[in-house]
């Protein structure tokens, strides 16, 4: 058993060291996305430096890989400890759920492929807490929009979200249940605020820059030459 477990856990550390923001921004744009904007090799960096175009496919790799990596859990449901009646039955599966979604963001964050500089992963975190408690995720996703949409700040609607994140975790009787689920939920909400620790910073000093998905930045006035 112990054997299965640490081999998901390598095999979520390894999906979550895929860089796609890296590849794809030097292999189709000639740019290390890790030197420029905010210098983080995720999504929302690629949206402020190359667009649209080049930050969609890097969330949905980076969403995909983190819902992979947990989905391999699965294979653990084999195991006799963890079958209804087991030695450890769905506590058991959910342990291993948190641990594989902390291997694939920590693969995120320092990438084996990328010299160990990553991003901040929310993607691959979102992605990941999919695989473990969908419906919250679900609500979250839905608090982002909103935020983003009211705001246009991607960071406070990252912050906001995950913020929301323990509280439909306790609202939803499947999941207020599992002691480590809750635990995990209370932890993931720190974290996310520690690693927008610099956002925060600009947000407060007003130096945060706005992204517009659905229509673009409002024109600056400027005053007419003097002649």
């Amino acid at each position: 058993m112990v054997y299965t477990i640490v081999t998901l856990v390598i095999v979520a550390y390894l999906l979550g060291s895929i860089p796609s923001a890296v590849w794809i921004g030097k292999h189709f744009y000639g740019v290390d996305i890790r030197e420029h904007g905010s210098k983080n090799a995720g999504a929302t960096n690629m949206l402020r430096v190359l667009g649209r175009r080049a930050a969609l496919p890097v969330f949905v790799i980076d969403f995909i890989k983190g819902y992979v990596a947990v989905t391999l859990c699965n294979l653990a449901e084999f195991l006799p400890q963890f079958q209804a009646g087991g030695e450890y039955g769905l506590h058991g599966i959910y342990m291993v759920k948190v641990g594989l979604v902390v291997a694939v963001v920590l693969g995120h964050i320092f990438p084996l492929f990328a010299g160990f500089k990553g991003g901040k992963g929310v993607a691959t975190l979102a992605g990941a807490v999919m695989g473990v408690a969908p419906a919250s995720v679900m609500l979250c996703l839905a608090v982002w929009v909103v935020v983003l949409m009211l705001s246009h700040y991607v960071s406070l609607a990252s912050m906001i979200a995950g913020a929301c994140f323990p509280v439909f975790i306790l609202l939803n009787p499947r999941t207020n249940t599992s002691l480590t689920l809750v635990i995990f939920a209370f932890v993931i909400t720190v974290l996310l605020l520690i690693t927008h620790r610099k956002n925060i910073g600009r947000l407060r000093a007003g130096k945060e820059s706005k992204i517009y998905i659905w229509r673009q930045p409002p024109r600056k006035h400027t005053d007419p030459p003097k002649e």
